[in-house]
């Protein structure tokens, strides 16, 4: 029924067919993400004649013409030179010490890590690899079943897009026309709250099931290994420190917060002398892997963007559902469920440009506040990432460790029910995105 009456809204015809059947068949065929939309966008523009091809070049250039995506390659960058430098074991020390007192102390720590390398690199498929890389044999060890080991580390490098600084945020609000840094302000608590559900979703279970011991030490042995942790390896929390502080205190923009932490990072580096020259062509190289991938789909997104205003279809799909119900709560709900769906099948920037313009209106049309939008998405989206049998970051996770990809997506469920719940009060409560905000974004 709904997209019946899209069609009687809209008139689609083949110039909107063709396309899309073109992009689905091409992403079935695994041709690169930046592809599928760009043929798609260029077929519609030709089957449709509403935009001059001419313009296509303008239009993919003023794309990625922005000062604020000079920021995604220097997170991404700052990512690998963390890794490389070491300084991301440091961050395991101290949440290790952080949480030793507790049983399942050690699940604890993992997911602490992960929201410690999300608010540096801003990426979860790179959270999900480095700190799987550095935790998943010690979490067998320590009792947890391999299956929910990498279910626990795949749940934790979610936070990756939710906990700011986060490139989801920047592309977001590129899209939009929001500020990147209201929108990492207004993510805090959210991304936080997010982080909060997964540590409970895995004290609860490891209480449930016994997995890991622990949580014997008094607080006077608890506070000296705390102390010796953060006394020994206190340094690598400079470069998250000048990120948040520069960026929330107004000093920094996110870019220049980005080129900060890269520059910090590899003086430390140098420093601990745990980096050396031979290692920058890999580490550029590595980035510019990540970064190739992005800018891309973020450039051939303009004119699918533009076509797809000219054929109404984000009006058209307002007038369409709203004419099957003005719920606002079902609307929203509609809005999340296809969100978590296209997180489940694919990564954060084409989901973000392809579905924002077309969202967004919806949310408008029910008097929902855009950075409350915002943050919904995202964070939806990032339930997506590990939402069985597809999520994105379960793949990651069975990649590096062999593990059935389906015994991770059984373990993954509870994370999924709780980060749901974290979702769904961001989506009918505003105060938690906006509770941090200038009275002028309420």
């Amino acid at each position: 029924m709904l997209w019946n009456n899209l069609q009687q809204t809209v008139e689609l015809g083949w110039d909107f067919y063709l396309p899309v059947l073109l992009f689905v068949g091409l992403i079935a065929m695994a041709v690169p993400v930046w592809a599928s939309i760009g043929s798609a966008a260029i077929l519609m523009l030709i089957m449709s004649g509403d935009l001059p091809l001419s313009l296509v070049g303008e239009s993919l250039f003023s794309g990625i013409d922005a000062f604020a995506l000079t920021a995604v390659p220097l997170f991404i960058l700052t990512g690998d030179v963390l890794v490389r430098t070491g300084l991301s074991r440091k961050f395991l020390n101290v949440a290790e010490a952080l949480t030793c007192w507790a049983k399942g102390g050690f699940g604890s720590a993992t997911v602490l890590v992960c929201g410690m390398f999300a608010a540096i690199s801003g990426s979860d498929a790179a959270g999900a690899a480095a700190v799987g890389r550095m935790t998943i044999d010690r979490l067998v060890e320590s009792g947890y079943p391999r299956p929910y080991a990498c279910a626990l580390v795949a749940a934790g490098a979610c936070t990756g897009i939710l906990i700011p600084p986060s490139i989801a945020y920047i592309i977001i609000g590129l899209v939009l026309g929001i500020s990147a840094s209201t929108l990492f302000l207004a993510a805090l608590i959210p991304g936080l709250a997010i982080l909060t559900s997964i540590l409970i979703t895995n004290i609860v279970v490891n209480r449930i099931y016994g997995y890991e011991g622990g949580g014997n030490l008094s607080f006077g042995e608890w506070f000296a290994n705390l102390r010796r942790a953060l006394a020994s390896d206190w340094y690598a929390f400079i470069v998250p420190g000048i990120i948040f502080y520069g960026i929330f205190s107004g000093r920094l923009t996110p870019t220049e917060a980005g080129a900060t932490a890269v520059v910090v990072t590899i003086i430390m580096g140098f420093m601990l002398r745990t980096l050396k020259l031979s290692d920058f062509p890999a580490m550029l190289v590595s980035s510019a892997k990540v970064n190739g991938i992005i800018l891309p789909i973020i450039a051939f997104s303009a004119p699918l963007a533009e076509a797809l205003a000219i054929m109404g279809v984000p009006q058209g799909f307002v007038t369409s559902v709203t004419s099957l119900t003005d719920d606002p709560y079902v609307l929203i709900l509609l809005m999340i469920g296809i969100l978590i769906a296209a997180g489940c099948v694919m990564e954060t920037t084409p989901n973000i440009v392809i579905l924002a313009p077309i969202l967004k209106p919806l949310a408008d049309n029910i008097g929902m506040n855009e950075i409350q939008f915002c943050i919904m998405m995202i964070t939806a989206l990032g339930v997506g990432f590990i939402t069985p049998p597809l999520g994105l970051n379960l793949f990651v996770v069975s990649g590096i460790t062999g593990e059935s990809i389906l015994k991770i997506a059984a373990r993954a469920v509870p994370f999924v029910f709780f980060m749901l719940l974290v979702v769904l009060l961001i989506a009918f409560v505003p105060a938690v995105s906006t509770s941090l905000l200038p009275d002028i974004y309420k």
